[in-house]
């Protein structure tokens, strides 16, 4: 991977705090087994949304995987569906989400952020659902891109030829010229961005489930469950946004305390191993997104890197299961895991 590509792909904002404090947060939790049990028949499967997942996690959306590999977002989507993994598609795709969909059918969850506009954004996840994407992810922690220093030194810029292919012909917000005493963001771009109004607006007018990932407070947890969000997706944006944001894993409890274990709340940042699946799924969550390890596997050996990235975490996974007593994903429970502080 060069090194504007890994600018991109894996650095983090800032000073880096949170993109580290995801993974430390792993490192710093502990699992206590139970031996003897019986473990027969055990499985990795279990259930999101209604639908089954052969194990719990799905590849995190990122964009322009064509930086990576010359098939791009198909060679990511066949890898995983070649594990029984689900991708989902990051509205920056690099390739067409209908050339996508026929490539890969397992991958069927659309990624997208708020395209400035009701309108623009309705349209662009209509066009996914048209496409056969099933259930929409609305990405809301990221009104603004962070302010991330190793990219900027990097001169990462995307070459002519990759572009966010789907979003072609969405309108991009105009704004005003500067003014005396005019903020660049505040008075630019914050008219441009959405209330929860809007999100609930969104829902309501989606014939589809809408899961909204970039959660981090339970108020805001139990306010997506109000407006009627199919899920929520605990998020610090890989520690790309808001450097000094918390950890994942730190707040997941908490946020799983206040919508209630039912209620399906999944979790990214910082999951480099089987075991990290474990904890995560021990701490609340019914699933976990995986990003960068992925982005890895893509770099180096394309739709086979990408394959054999996802069965070694499944695999971990299965070993963790066995030695910490769990024959299924419902064996897994909160008293195995402590989360040192």
């Amino acid at each position: 991977m060069s090194a504007e590509n890994s600018a991109y792909f894996l650095a983090g904002a800032g000073d880096e705090r949170t993109l580290q404090a995801n993974a430390h947060a792993f490192a710093r939790a502990h699992i206590t087994p139970r031996p003897l049990r019986s473990l027969g028949g055990g499985s990795t499967a279990t259930t999101l949304l209604g639908k089954p997942l052969a194990a719990p996690f799905l590849v995190a959306p990122f964009a322009y995987h064509r930086l990576l590999d010359d098939a791009g977002e198909i060679a990511t989507a066949r890898g995983a569906e070649a594990q029984e993994i689900k991708m989902i598609l990051s509205a920056q795709s690099s390739v067409d989400m209908t050339r996508l969909r026929a490539a890969a059918q397992s991958c069927d969850w659309f990624q997208l952020y708020w395209m400035g506009s009701r309108e623009a954004t309705h349209a662009v996840a209509q066009s996914a659902l048209t496409a056969g994407f099933t259930t929409i992810v609305l990405t809301i922690d990221a009104p603004v891109q962070g302010v991330r220093d190793r990219e900027i030194e990097a001169r990462f810029r995307l070459p002519p030829d990759i572009t966010p292919v789907n979003l072609a012909h969405v309108p991009r917000p105009r704004f005003a010229p500067l003014a005396d005493g005019q903020s660049l963001v505040f008075d630019r771009i914050a008219p441009d961005l959405p209330d929860w109004d809007d999100v609930a607006w969104l829902i309501e007018t989606m014939n589809a489930p809408v899961v909204l990932k970039g959660i981090l407070h339970p108020e805001d947890a139990a306010k997506a469950v109000q407006i009627g969000a199919a899920g929520v997706i605990v998020s610090n944006h890989g520690g790309r946004v808001l450097d000094g944001a918390p950890a994942t894993l730190d707040v997941l409890p908490a946020i799983v305390a206040k919508v209630g274990s039912a209620y399906p709340v999944l979790v990214d940042g910082g999951i480099r191993r089987g075991i990290d699946i474990l904890v995560a799924l021990a701490s609340g969550a019914k699933a976990v997104l995986v990003g960068r390890p992925v982005v890895c596997g893509l770099a180096v050996a394309g739709e086979l890197g990408v394959s054999h990235v996802l069965r070694l975490l499944r695999d971990e996974l299965e070993v963790a299961m066995l030695l910490a007593g769990c024959a299924t994903i419902d064996d897994i429970t909160p008293e195995m895991v402590h989360l040192n502080r």
